[in-house]
This record gives structure tokens, C-alpha cells and sequence, in this order.
């Protein structure tokens, strides 16, 4: 092995496993909480998973707030409203219950709180300055990975722009990983999810900013989402096939998280915030994209993301072969292929490319692309 360049590794302390959930209480009283505010949604409420969870902070002699003014795609306008709550209610620890949007939403809420002025002002790499209170995660959603992330993604309510927020100050403390509240996913939730997973594991390997410490967890989630996602969709109540599909994405955060993202992921923010589409749909569409444009900047490495794919990566054409799995498995999960199937008018596409262009993902994509190449990916896509 050559010599390594330094690199650090930030992660909350993870509990996995079936019943994880049930520990919530416990560590809000460990990390000194006594007011929680329980950050989720609607969907998740009516799923039934906000209830117990309640039952089990009054357990523990824990007082809380509900903040469920939560929306896929959380705008910097959900996350003031919601620290409006976190002080007018006296808390001092977040709880936060649901997929990407909510865990996105209760960490940006802990370091305005923290920090004070608008959510929007920590855009960017490393603008936390005061660490934010304790925060707790459990995740209802097996892809975003935001329950042990460093990146909280925002979108400006009045732009339809999504921003990056990176920062250790916004590493939960804890993520109580639980594959049983995955069990209430529908099929699309489960595919889009779990394309966001292969993604975010997908250019992880590739980034400028990968090192063995994250290259580990980036493969073996590749190994994993090609071994369980189609058989989750095939079986939604395999607890199995659910904890295969929640370590994948417990490992594909762990390697994101640390080794950031690319290209994929910048297009899919601007996206996704113009047209307040699911973020793991846009990333199912555009990852053969992205492929397509890094490939020629580190063809080895696609050979072995091959090789986990369940390919060959001694073949004549990796590339050919790596897009012609993506494309069965997207088409098998039944996630659109272009981006008209969206309803995206061909004349936004340059806009999203700019947008796109100023995304922190860019930094550590394998290749510089300017805007005009970002606008040619996107109609490659069209």
C-alpha cells in the first residue's frame, strides 16, 4: 500500500440491530436531556413509529415537544420554525424520528440553536463554529444515511435551491439504527432509498477524498445493496432483507460521510430542490450519468465497484457492463430512466447545472467539470 495522505474519520456512536429503538429514552436521560424535542413527520406519525416512542421517553421521566412541520426536501423556513419550538418549549436535547428530511431538518435545528442567525448561514465546509446540542437519531428509511452523517442538506424555500451543510458539529450523538422501521416502507420508498444507498456508496469510492477507511464500508455496501434491495422490494416484510438493506446503508453513510460525494449528488440537489422530487429518485436516474462522465478519471476503481456489483471486472468493457447493471436494476425497481419522465422542462437544464456547479460535492468528484459539462450530463439524462 502506498502512503497514505492524512484523513479524519468522524461517526456518532451506533446501536444496530432489532428493538435499537426501544433505547431512545435511555441515552436521551445518558446525554443529560430532560425536555426532548422529537423531530419527524406526518408520514411516520401515522406509521405508527411516534407513539411507542413517546411511551418510551415518559418511561424514563423525560418531558418532550413534537415538531412534525417536516416536508421532503426541508427548507431553511422548517428549520426556523422548528427552533422556534426547540426554545419556546425549553428543550435541551433532539430526538429525531424518520428518514433523510426530518434527520436533515433536526440537525440543522441544533446548530441555529447552537449558534443563532439563519440556517443558511452554515452552508458550506466547516461554518459550525459552537457545537450544537445533543442529538439522537433513529432512522425510519434505509438510504440516507443521515443518522451518521456530517452532511445536513437544506433547500432555500424562496430559490428552490439545496444547499450542503458539512460539518462535524452536526454528527449525531447517537444513531439507534432499527431495520424493523424500515418494515412500513412501500416498494418505491424501499427502491429510491436504496439507490440513494448504492450512490452514496458508488462515489464515495471514487471521491478525490477516499481513503481505506471509507473505501471498506463503501464496498461492502455495493455487496450488499446488489444482494438484498431487489429481494426487500420482492418480500417488504423479510426483517432479513430489511437488515440487509439498513447495514447497507448504515455502511455506504459511514464511507459518504467521510469521503464526500460527486457529481451525482450535486445534480441531484439541484434537482430534486427545483422540482421537489425524492432525492434518492434523482439519484437512481442520474448515477449511470455519472458514472458515464467519471469513468476515464479512475477506470480501476470502477472495475472493482464492478466486481461488488456481481460483474467481472477483467471484461473487455467495465464501463458497458457497470451501466447495463444499473440500468436492469433501476428498471427492476421500477424508478424512472429519464429525466422528462419527471416532468423536468429541457429548457431548466442549464440552470440546474449552475446550481449544481457551486455544490460542495463538486470538491471531491474525481474530475473538474465546468458548468457547460454538468448541462451536458443532464441532457444525456434528458
Amino acid at each position: 500500500m502506498s502512503e497514505m495522505v492524512l484523513r479524519k474519520f468522524v461517526a456518532p456512536e451506533v446501536i444496530f440491530g432489532r428493538g435499537a429503538r426501544t433505547l431512545a429514552g435511555r441515552y436521551a436521560r445518558n446525554l443529560g436531556g430532560t425536555r426532548v424535542l422529537v423531530v419527524t413527520d406526518d408520514g411516520v406519525a401515522e406509521a405508527g413509529w411516534l407513539e411507542p416512542l413517546l411511551e418510551n421517553l415518559d418511561g424514563e421521566g423525560l418531558g418532550w415537544a413534537v415538531y412534525r412541520d417536516v416536508q421532503p426536501n426541508p427548507t431553511d423556513v422548517m428549520v426556523m420554525r422548528g427552533v422556534e419550538v426547540f426554545d419556546g418549549e425549553g428543550c435541551d436535547l433532539i430526538l429525531t424520528l424518520g428518514g433523510g428530511s426530518p434527520m436533515d431538518c433536526a440537525k440543522a435545528i441544533g446548530a441555529v440553536h447552537a449558534n443563532g442567525g439563519n440556517v443558511l448561514d452554515f452552508v458550506g465546509v466547516d461554518k459550525i463554529p459552537v457545537p450544537c446540542p445533543p442529538v439522537i437519531c433513529v432512522p425510519t428509511t434505509a438510504g440516507s444515511a443521515a443518522d451518521i452523517s456530517q452532511f445536513s442538506i437544506i433547500k432555500n424555500e424562496k430559490t428552490g435551491i439545496k444547499h450542503a451543510i458539512v460539518s462535524k458539529s452536526i454528527v449525531p450523538d447517537v444513531a439507534l439504527v432499527d431495520p424493523d422501521t424500515t418494515l412500513t416502507m412501500d416498494g418505491f420508498l424501499t427502491a429510491s432509498t436504496g439507490m440513494d444507498a448504492l450512490t452514496h456508496a458508488f462515489e464515495a469510492y471514487v471521491s478525490r477524498a477516499h481513503s481505506p477507511l471509507t473505501d471498506v464500508h463503501a464496498l461492502q455496501s455495493v455487496e450488499m445493496v446488489h444482494s438484498f434491495l431487489l429481494r426487500a422490494m420482492g418480500d417488504l416484510s423479510s426483517p432479513e432483507y430489511r437488515t440487509g438493506m439498513m447495514l447497507a446503508s448504515l455502511h455506504a453513510g459511514l464511507a459518504f460521510s467521510n469521503a464526500s460525494l460527486g457529481v451525482v449528488h450535486a445534480l441531484s440537489h439541484s434537482l430534486g430542490g427545483l422540482l421537489d422530487l425524492p432525492h434518492g429518485e434523482c439519484n437512481s436516474l442520474l448515477l449511470r450519468h455519472g458514472v458515464e462522465a467519471n469513468y476515464g478519471a479512475v477506470p480501476e476503481r470502477f472495475a472493482v465497484l464492478l466486481e461488488r456489483f456481481g460483474g467481472c471486472a477483467e471484461t473487455p468493457d467495465v464501463l458497458s457492463e457497470l451501466l447495463a447493471r444499473l440500468d436492469t436494476l433501476r428498471d427492476q425497481a421500477g424508478l424512472p430512466g429519464r429525466l422528462r419522465d419527471l416532468g423536468l422542462k429541457e429548457d431548466l437544464l442549464p440552470e440546474i447545472a449552475a446550481a449544481a456547479w457551486e455544490d460542495p460535492c463538486m470538491i471531491t468528484n474525481p474530475r473538474p467539470l465546468s458548468p457547460a459539462g454538468l448541462e451536458e450530463i443532464l441532457r444525456n439524462a434528458y
